[in-house]
């Protein structure tokens, strides 16, 4: 299909539109199902392995789990057909009294890979809830002098349930003297006042009783009633009277104990005692009140009696009575509406869940270690919590929704570097100012067999004298892993190979944990010169080794080559060496055998030479480290020849095929 150009960017406009809007609402929640409160136990919610993409078959050995941040026995799974059930009975006004949303917050959580998904049910509100009033009869006190149309506020009836459920009608049931007056105030509170129509008579009608029903709007309709007793009084007939209705009040959460909320002036025509005003609570209000307010019977001041908490309750509607001395007294009636405004008093609350610990150090990016949940009781901005990590580690916080974090691996690990993190988590409000919450998570680091076994040098070479014991132990291999635990547990072992015809193990032996190297036989010069062989170094976890190469050189000794040798070095060297003939050698590896330690000295060394071509370095010898002798220039400068032969002692090894002998020789000159 061909678009114009105009009308494909119109087209791209909107299908861009349109996947912002859907991937706004897969972040908002996974799933959302409802139910209706007091549903038995068993009644279907949802398929929710199905609508979460889980295969049934998977839901055990992935340790398919619902948790949820409320009371956790109210919705149940079924792990063998995936269905979402009601577990337990649901009462939505004890789960979230008269909240306009209601919901249950679940998360879903399966393993191998961890996995979590957010469902949402809303719990559905029914009409189980009738009108109650604050009492089933109430007496009211009327003088016969009282005026038409004279009004007598009623204190209204409470339906815990909302929306239409709680919607209230009131009807009087018919009476000659009274109807009654309704003033709504907003969508659920309404004013109720009894007003007189016809002239009361004591003589003739001393009590009147009344009937006053609450309808609520449910279906069915549900209905609540309170009996009112009139009883029709003398004298007096001035009752005290406020300058409004309503007293409408605005007060902060923290405002101190005994601040003043109003200061209420009622009046009263009459004179002498029948004037006189007492204030008073009236007796319909509740408990609560009661403990948070109280009012001066002579002022009319009403103050604070205890803590206002706005997550506690948000508002207050106070009945006050101001009530005259005479007799029988009369009495006029006003409300204080007051509302809290919320502050930022509490702080952001951390929890951690979910702990995937230790983390193997080779877990790959985007791996989900803990779930970290955060909420704040405050309100509005006071409410509004940010999560935030340790900077500079390998770790992030990844929002998963709302209030929900996942701590994932950001980068890569390596517990050699590093083992353990010490991690810590702030969660802080949006208030001014704010508040904030810590939580620490210490993140182990798991060793994986990384690191192979390492040798300090990948080849040695040690000097073996022939004939040695068999058993003798020649050197001793060692190798180190970075790695711990088993992984770093090092064995040693021969690489087996051919040596002529025989196999290497016949000759020679290493021990696995000591890595010593040990001669099975003795050794014969004449008939194998050197020996070169692989060590092999592995560890205990899933296995990394590493060889090293020995060379073993087998010296036989000869006196009559010392005598020529030393003659020799006399005769040629005697004389300035000339380039590339004869001049120093490299220092040479210290060896060790049955006959002592040897080394060589870095005072003076010389090289025997031949005639026959450039020097040659297969031939080596070894003086023994010997005491100092007499600190004589001359004796050191002409040395008798046994003075030579006394003093210096010579280990050669060479091969028997070499026509000339070019010979290392590192001695001392006393």
């Amino acid at each position: 299909m061909v678009f114009s150009t105009r009308g494909g960017r119109k087209v791209r406009r909107l299908l861009f539109w349109l996947l912002l809007l859907a991937a706004w609402e897969a972040g908002s929640c996974q799933v959302h199902y409802s139910v209706p409160e007091e549903a038995k136990h068993g009644t279907f919610v949802g398929r929710i392995a199905q609508d979460l993409g889980l295969q049934l078959a998977e839901l055990v050995p992935r340790l398919f789990r619902v948790a949820s941040k409320g009371r956790a026995d109210l919705l149940e799974v079924n792990v063998q057909n995936g269905i979402l059930f009601v577990n337990s009975r649901i009462d939505r006004e004890e789960l979230c009294g008269r909240s306009a949303v209601c919901s249950i917050h679940l998360e879903v959580i399966v393993d191998k890979p961890l996995q979590v998904f957010h469902v949402e049910v809303e719990v559905k509100d029914i009409n189980d809830n009738p009108p109650i009033f604050p009492m089933t009869v109430k007496t009211i006190w009327f003088h016969e002098s009282r005026l038409l149309d004279s009004r007598f506020p009623l204190e209204g009836a409470f339906d815990a349930d909302i929306g239409v459920n709680a919607l209230l009608s009131y009807r009087l049931r018919s009476s000659e003297f009274f109807f009654l007056d309704i003033q709504t105030n907003d969508e659920l509170s309404k004013s109720l006042s009894l007003v007189l129509k016809k002239s009361l008579d004591r003589e003739e009608t001393p009590e009147i009783n009344l009937l006053l029903v609450a309808t609520d709007g449910g279906k069915p309709e549900l209905t609540g009633t309170i009996q009112l007793l009139i009883k029709v009084l003398d004298v007096n007939d001035n009752e005290p009277s406020f300058d409004q209705s309503v007293y409408k009040v605005q007060l902060l959460e923290n405002i101190a104990n005994g601040t003043l909320v109003i200061k209420l002036n009622a009046s009263d025509a009459d004179e002498g005692s029948n004037s006189e005003i007492v204030y008073s609570l009236s007796s319909d209000v509740s408990s609560t009140i009661q403990t948070k307010f109280k009012i001066d019977g002579s002022s009319g001041e009403v103050r604070i009696n205890g803590q206002l908490d706005y997550e506690e309750m948000k508002s207050y509607e106070i009945q006050v009575i101001a009530a005259d001395k005479g007799i029988p007294s009369m009495s006029g009636h006003c409300k204080i509406s007051v509302k809290l405004v919320d502050i930022n008093d509490n702080r952001p609350e951390v929890s951690i869940s979910s702990l995937s610990l230790p983390i193997q150090e080779d877990a790959p990016q985007g791996t989900v270690i803990a779930l970290i949940t955060v909420s704040d009781r405050d309100s509005g901005a006071n409410g509004q919590v940010t999560c935030t990590l340790t900077p500079h580690v390998p770790f992030t916080l990844v929002s998963t929704y709302k209030n929900y974090y996942s701590l994932v691996l950001d980068s890569a690990l390596d517990r050699e570097s590093l083992s353990v993190y010490a991690l810590v988590v702030t969660a802080r409000d949006g208030g001014s100012p704010s508040l904030s919450a810590t939580a620490e998570v210490s993140v182990e680091v798991a060793d994986v067999n990384d690191n192979a076994p390492a040798f300090a040098q990948p080849e040695y070479t040690m000097f073996v004298k022939e004939n040695n014991p068999p058993g003798c132990h020649i050197f001793t291999v060692s190798a180190r892993d970075a790695d711990t635990q088993e992984n770093a547990l090092v064995s040693y072992s021969l690489v087996e190979r051919r040596v002529g015809e025989r196999a290497l193990s016949s000759y020679v032996s290493v021990h696995a944990e000591s890595g010593k190297v040990y001669a099975l036989q003795p050794l014969d010069h004449e008939e194998l010169e050197l020996l070169q062989f692989q060590v092999s170094a592995r560890d205990a976890g899933f296995p990394l080794d590493v060889n090293v190469y020995l060379i073993i050189a087998i010296c036989a000794v000869s006196s009559l080559l010392v005598l020529t040798l030393l003659l020799y070095t006399a005769l040629r060297c005697s004389a300035p060496p000339t380039e590339g003939a004869c001049g120093l050698g490299k220092p040479t590896l210290v060896c060790s055998g049955a006959v002592g330690s040897w080394s060589y000295s870095q005072r003076r060394q010389q090289r025997v030479c031949s005639e026959e071509g450039p020097p040659k370095t297969d031939l080596m010898a070894f003086s023994p480290s010997l005491p100092q002798g007499p600190d004589s220039t001359e004796e050191r400068q002409q040395p008798s020849e046994s003075e030579h032969l006394g003093k210096v002692s010579l280990f050669i090894f060479f091969p028997t095929n070499s026509r000339t002998i070019p010979v290392f020789i590192s001695y001392n000159i006393y």
